[in-house]
């Protein structure tokens, strides 16, 4: 919630402004994204209206903009087709429901599971996918357009050279805005993208049979908008906190987009995210306070219901220039330096997680980026070795080193002849754990074949948690803890 104690006049005077860019930048997204699904451009806007004012009050990440995304929209596209509609709303409604719990069971701190070459990846594959997205609101407009395109990014790139007064964003919408309206020039406007004009959201529940039947159709189609949409707004904030240097709060923003995606499927609209390319727009106009949020929204809806005679005036040449200029803060430009410092691998999940982003979603992006490094983390640590060993004639101390988990099982196995050692054999886990069950499976298996050749094996060394692991390892495993400095850890 707002915190007044914050508040300062040149804070306020910068959300406003940046939550009036917003505003204006949301619309002609919203309104594709819904055309693209198939339904009415005000359903989008109403779905950018609901989320921003919810997340506003209760985000995570003061100054993040939510809205319609196109990742969801997607995954929308085949359900209206096949079910129509009413069967989004309930969908949106179960996704809301799953987002919800995430946040109120605290997992959206996972998002720290994702490494930084995929999160380097997820934002210069969003700048490739939001420049290509303007790229049919421009194309064949001749070039007047272009030139209005051009002249727009000039000046939001210069005006912050000249004054702070207000944001370069909104300096360049003004000024093209009235070179066009004022001169009349021929050029696409935002009203012949569509018609925004329409009313208030109105409460609607879902004209859907509530049965297993419904659920089982709608299910799958809620868990992966849940997914997508948090896996989007927690990269979104987390860029955001990189900019801003202030962290936020990941679990908030899971509540926060569950209860707003819940309440999009109440009042007839569906789902949507947290939009990275209006976030980044708010951020560079001084956008960093919940008022910026809060104005983006309450102006959009005032848009739809009573000026959009006005916006739909307003040329498509600017907000594509806006946007364009978006896209290049956004990419990751260090990363190419930083490509030729990187470890093989990472710089493979960096481009691999860019490239999927483009040419699918992002949900498969991320988890693509992810399954990658976790296997190759695996592979870097499978090496388990003897780091040095003691023998005599009745007993043998192997000290090992390296974690014991399922990538490095085959290996442990090999380091051991329980036939040519003595009678007697300790292993000394001092420099390594025992990381899961298949650890403790090969510590099990191990033990078998010393006693299967009438020997004995004795652990030593055992961290608490391993021991604990190794309680259900099998009536082979004993262990010792023989100092006290092993009794304590």
């Amino acid at each position: 919630m707002f915190n007044l104690s914050n508040l300062s006049v040149a804070g306020v005077k910068n959300d406003i402004l940046a939550g009036a860019v917003v505003s204006v930048a949301l619309i002609p997204e919203a309104t594709a994204f819904s055309l693209l699904a198939g339904l009415s451009p005000t359903i989008g806007l109403h779905t950018a209206f609901i989320l921003g004012l919810v997340t506003a009050l209760f985000g995570g990440k003061p100054g993040m903009i939510s809205g319609a995304a196109g990742s969801i929209v997607v995954v929308l596209v085949s359900l209206i087709a096949a079910h129509g509609y009413q069967y989004v709303l309930l969908a949106t409604i179960l996704a809301g429901l799953i987002q919800l719990l995430i946040g109120l069971f605290r997992l959206g701190k996972f998002i720290c599971l994702v490494p930084q070459p995929a999160i380097y990846g997820f934002v210069n594959g969003l700048a490739i996918v939001i420049a290509l997205a303007q790229i049919p609101l421009i194309k064949h407009q001749g070039p007047l357009t272009y030139s209005l395109v051009a002249l727009t990014m000039l000046i939001v790139w210069l005006f912050p050279k000249l004054s702070k007064a207000i944001p370069g964003s909104l300096a360049a919408l003004i000024a093209i805005s009235a070179l066009v309206i004022g001169c009349g020039l021929d050029t696409r406007r935002v009203g012949d993208l569509a018609d925004i004009s329409g009313t208030l959201p109105a409460f609607h529940l879902p004209e859907v049979a509530l049965n297993w039947t419904a659920l089982k159709v709608v299910l799958p189609y809620s868990v992966i908008i849940a997914l997508v949409g948090l896996i989007e707004s927690l990269l979104t904030l987390t860029v955001l906190d990189e900019m801003g240097r202030k962290k936020g709060d990941s679990n908030k923003e899971c509540v926060a987009q569950g209860i707003g995606n819940t309440l999009c499927g109440f009042f007839g609209s569906f789902a949507g995210c947290a939009m990275i390319g209006q976030s980044i727009i708010n951020f560079t106009s001084g956008g960093r306070g919940r008022i910026s949020n809060l104005v983006g929204a309450l102006l959009l809806i005032l848009f739809v219901v009573s000026l959009s005679k006005y916006i739909a005036l307003l040329p498509v040449a600017a907000l594509a220039g806006i946007m364009l200029v978006v896209c290049i803060n956004t990419f990751e430009w260090r990363s190419f330096q930083r490509l030729k410092c990187m470890p093989k691998a990472d710089a493979i999940i960096m481009i691999a997680v860019t490239v999927v982003t483009i040419y699918t979603d992002l949900a498969m992006a991320v988890i693509f980026g992810m399954v990658i490094s976790a296997l190759v983390f695996a592979w870097q640590h499978v090496r388990i070795a003897i780091f040095a060993q003691e023998e005599s004639a009745e007993q043998k101390v192997y000290q090992l080193e390296g974690p014991l988990f399922f990538g490095s099982v085959a290996r442990f196995h090999e380091l051991f002849h329980p036939e040519k050692d003595p009678q007697k054999v300790i292993i000394d886990f001092a420099r390594t754990r025992v990381m899961d069950s298949s650890g403790v499976e090969a510590i099990d298996k191990l033990t078998a074949r010393y006693v299967a050749v009438g020997k004995s094996v004795r652990l030593r060394h055992l961290s608490a948690d391993c021991i604990e692991l190794l309680t259900q390892a099998g009536p082979f495993c004993s262990h010792e803890r023989d100092d006290a400095d092993c009794a304590a850890r």
